[in-house]
């Protein structure tokens, strides 16, 4: 991944920024806007709460999780389940319509 995309903006949950975090990893990504990777990536239940994700650096995201730094580069339009021993990629145009 290029230096200078390890320095956008994604929306990361609070389980992995606090580092308190299991297994798998959730991530999908919206096209990029306003400074951010459009990416989104959790781990647990996806909630609705307004404050589910923190903005992150995706360089702090890499370094946390790096058994996801290959999917970094996917389009927007794409979601990702990440475990150990298990990988699944999918498209999904509704990423597209925001």
């Amino acid at each position: 991944m290029p230096a200078d995309e390890q320095n956008d903006v994604l929306g990361a949950s609070r389980s992995l920024i606090s580092n308190d975090w299991d297994w798998p990893v959730h991530g999908l990504r919206h096209p990029p806007a306003g400074g951010t990777s459009g990416w989104y990536v959790w781990t647990g239940e996806l909630l609705a709460d307004d404050d589910f994700f923190q903005p992150w650096h995706t360089s702090h995201l890499l370094e946390r999780c790096p058994e996801i730094v290959h999917l970094m580069h996917l389009p927007p339009g794409t979601r990702f389940l990440v475990a150990p021993g298990y990988e699944d990629i999918w498209q999904d145009p509704s990423l597209l319509d925001i």
